[in-house]
Order: C-alpha cells, then structure tokens, then sequence
C-alpha cells in the first residue's frame, strides 16, 4: 500500500538527477508551500552538492538513503535509467514524476504502470506543454480537428543527446496531438536526418487517423529560430497555438448578411501571463499524491507518445535504410 499523505501538511519531495532540467525539478519543489525538499542524487556527486547547496538541501551519495525520506520524487536522469530508477521509487511505495520520454521501451512503460496500479502510487510523466496556458485556454475549443500542423524547433544545445529530436522535442507534440484528435493512429510517414549529432536532429512526420484527421508533425534541434507552434483547424475555424509566447489567435467564419452575402472571417488574439509550466507540473505532481488522484498526464499517457514515437522512428530507420540502399 502506498503511503498515506494526504493527511500530512507536508509532503517530503526529493530529486533524483539534478542536470540541467532536475536543477529545475529541485528550485520548484524548494519555492511549494507544502513540500519539503529533502534531498538531491546524481551519479555526479560534485554537480549534486553544487545543487544542494544553492538549495539547502541535502546531496546524497545512497539513493535508497534518499527514497527512504521521500513520499514524492522526480526522476530526471538520462532516459537509459528511468526505468531501474523509477521502479526502485515505486516499490517503495513512493510517487514519481518522470521526465519525458517515460522509459526507452513500451515493455518497461507497461511494467511501471502495472507496479505504479498494484502499489496505488502516483506515476506522472513531464509532458510539459499540458500546462502552457496557450493549450489549456484553448482545449475546450479544440471540437473536431481535421488537420494539425505543428513546428517545435529549436538550436542545438548539447543536452539530451542519448535520445533523438523524436524523444527530445517531438514527444511533446505526439502528446497533444493524441490528447487533442482522440483517435487511433492508422498510418505513419516520416524523414528524418542526423546533422549535429549521430542521432536524428531533425524530422518530419505525417500521421494519418481513424477518424480521418491528420497531423503534420516537424521537429529540430538544429535550427537557428526557436519556435513551438501547433495550428489546427477545423470545420468551425482556425487556431494557432504559441507555446513560446503564451499566445493562442483564433479565427473563425462569419455568415454573410442581406446586404453582404459573402462570408468573412473575424480574427482573435489571445495572450496569457507567462506562465511556469514545469511549476503547474509539480504542482498538479503533488497534488495527485496529497489528494490519490491521477494526474493531468499519467502513465497511459506516457506510454501512448513513446508507442507513437518508437513508431515514427522505425518509420525514418527505414527511410534511411532505403537511402543507403540507392
């Protein structure tokens, strides 16, 4: 059974791989009313204590000496290790939040959700952009979408290059895109090449749906112009999400007039306070454990944009077989 937090006013969070994103993971569960950050891992124990310091926390050389102080716990070490790490947490009946992609293989996503279901622990998994106003303010509008075109590009940084653009940045599109469309995938296309790194740096994907739906899907690391865009449309209008500046325009038909006959279209544009997606995140993280509810974008979840990825990837594995062969 899992622990019983939901009584306790404070909930006691620890942060297993503190690099560039666990860092992160750990300033926000130090700045929550309610939570007590109790300690920090990394197989680097000079970056731990580095972090640890700058938090006031403690950096473990054990895990198991810091899980056994946890009720809550982010895992945002290099994907090769979420699984051994996340299972580890689970059977000790803590809640995890996992960074994106959950596991490197479904099997090992199917074997989480299953431990996570038998010791009624939160699994949460970091698909950030859920939380990014431009999409929560604009999902209820999202009815019968017919065609999505999405572009999440970004520069090289030098990070997460264990994993390709798929598990990297498009990850999060594949999410949306399931969580907006609601039907099963029938058919994938996809290219993609390396540029930078020995992996896929940038791709391109077109996936066909049941309900007859279709989404276009280009990601890079290697471009020079960060932008995180998805612009759907629909029988009853048009709407364009921007994930980096909080911005969502929608237009939509007007039905002509007497004396006007031909339609027009009105255009709106909405923009929301900054937000902090990855703050939402642990927030909504803590309090699914605090109150045994699942969280925005649990295990299936996770599970259902690694499927769609791994799928994409075989995809451009045999696009590029199919180059060398010419």
């Amino acid at each position: 059974m899992s622990k019983k937090v939901e009584d306790l006013k404070v909930i006691k969070a620890g942060v297993v791989g503190v690099g560039h994103l666990g860092a992160y993971h750990a300033e926000k569960y130090a700045m929550l009313d309610n939570v007590e950050l109790v300690g920090v891992y990394d197989l680097d124990r000079d970056r731990a204590r580095i972090v640890g310091n700058k938090l006031s926390t403690p950096a473990f050389d054990d895990l198991d000496e810091l899980l056994v102080k946890c009720q809550a716990v982010s895992i945002a070490a290099p994907t090769s290790a979420h699984f051994e790490l996340a299972r580890k947490a689970l059977l000790k009946n803590i809640g995890i939040l996992i960074e994106k992609p959950i596991t490197t293989t479904e099997k090992e996503a199917r074997t989480l959700i299953e431990l996570a279901v038998e010791r009624q622990c939160v699994l949460q998994v970091g698909l950030l952009e859920r939380f990014n106003p431009a999409f929560t303010e604009t999902r209820d509008h999202l009815l019968n979408p017919r065609f999505i075109e999405v572009h999440r590009l970004s520069p090289f940084s030098f990070r997460s290059i264990d994993i390709d653009v798929i598990l990297d940045l498009m990850i999060h599109d594949i999410d949306l895109v399931h969580e907006i469309i609601q039907s099963p995938i029938t058919s994938i296309d996809a290219v993609g090449i390396p540029v930078i790194s020995k992996q896929t740096d940038i791709a391109n994907v077109r996936t066909h749906f049941k309900n007859g739906a279709v989404a276009n899907l280009t990601a890079s690391r290697v471009s020079l112009n960060p932008e995180r865009r998805i612009r759907i449309f629909q029988p009853d209008g048009y709407f364009s999400l921007d994930f980096a500046n909080f911005s969502t325009t929608i237009c939509r038909r007007q039905e002509g007039s007497y004396l006007e006959p031909l339609p027009k279209v009105s255009s709106q544009e909405l923009t929301y306070p900054k937000s902090d997606n990855l703050r939402l995140e642990i927030e909504d993280f803590i309090d699914a454990i605090r109150h045994r509810r699942k969280p925005i974008v649990g295990g299936n979840e996770g599970l259902l944009a690694l499927s769609t990825a791994i799928r994409i990837k075989e995809k451009i594995q045999e696009q590029q077989h199919t180059w060398q062969d010419i």
